[in-house]
């Protein structure tokens, strides 16, 4: 498709009434100049690969909402994703304008993904993350190293700068620390419950490369591997299996479990552990 020049562009857009003033109302593009003012206008999108997997609904109620996110799909708009992801869905699904998440998943990271309902609940559940009183417990796939021994902690410093796709390991006082436990074991690989204690970027993928167990399906860490937007083959083989809170608003125990699937490396299914 021929890309149309910028000025024959903004007339068309014009005559669609597409330009608004702060009131909503459509400009002409005869208008005098207004100092001080702004002129809204909303950029086509681009389009997306859908992702073929939903999103489950594990609870939704006046204040809040719980989703079982699935792998490939990113919480919040962000770069190419805008439609194709959790908020917008949920939002359109469930007609709520004003949900917000109170804490995020990778894209590429199934599980549980809690979002406020209303504006008002915003600060509530955000709290909840931010204060580090939330449980998160994540399920993963990776290789088995028979030299290692369980349970291990893994404590260090995450630093992550916007022009580069991987954190990093450096040197300093520590901001990330993970509790790592073997589940069972296949071969040459092995199923692990990772518990953060604290919540970084691409904090348990980074830590569990870093021992020498890359997670599978991993295109991150420990090198970065181009991976075609519609392939959808070999899933991230991490799920934020189980979260647990104490309501900030009713003070009731909350405590959810995904049932986002995990795969050996031969594509055989793990059956979902209801005692997680």
């Amino acid at each position: 498709m021929e890309r149309l020049p910028a000025k024959a562009l903004v007339g068309e857009m014009l005559e669609a009434g597409e330009f608004v003033d702060q009131s909503g109302r459509s400009l002409s593009g005869n208008e005098g100049y207004r100092p001080h003012s702004f002129v809204w206008f909303h950029r086509p999108l681009a389009p997306e690969v859908p992702v073929p997997f939903p999103v489950n609904v594990l609870e939704v109620n006046e204040r809040f909402v719980v989703a079982d996110k699935p792998h490939f799909m990113a919480t919040t708009p962000r770069g190419a994703h805008v439609q194709e992801t959790a908020l917008v869905k949920m939002r359109l699904a469930l007609d709520l304008p004003e949900l917000a998440p109170a804490h995020r998943l990778d894209r590429l990271t199934a599980g549980v993904l809690v979002f406020s309902a209303r504006r008002e609940f915003r600060g509530a559940y955000a709290g909840v993350f931010q204060s580090r009183s939330a449980v998160k417990t994540y399920d993963a796939v990776a290789p088995f190293d028979p030299s290692l021994k369980f349970p291990l902690r893994l404590v260090g410093r995450i630093e992550k700068r916007r022009d580069s796709l991987q954190a990093k390991l450096v040197p300093g006082e520590p901001n990330a620390e993970t509790l790592v436990e073997l589940m069972e074991t296949r071969g040459q690989y092995a199923r692990y419950r990772l518990s953060p204690i604290t919540g970084k970027t691409h904090q348990l993928r980074l830590q569990m490369s870093d021992i020498g167990l890359p997670l599978v399906g991993d295109s991150l860490y420990p090198d970065i591997l181009k991976v075609d937007p519609g392939d959808f083959s070999s899933p991230l083989q991490l799920v934020a299996r189980r979260l647990q809170f104490t309501d900030p608003i009713d003070h009731a125990p909350r405590d959810y479990l995904s049932g986002c699937p995990l795969q050996w490396p031969c594509h055989e299914p793990i059956p979902h552990d209801k005692n997680f």
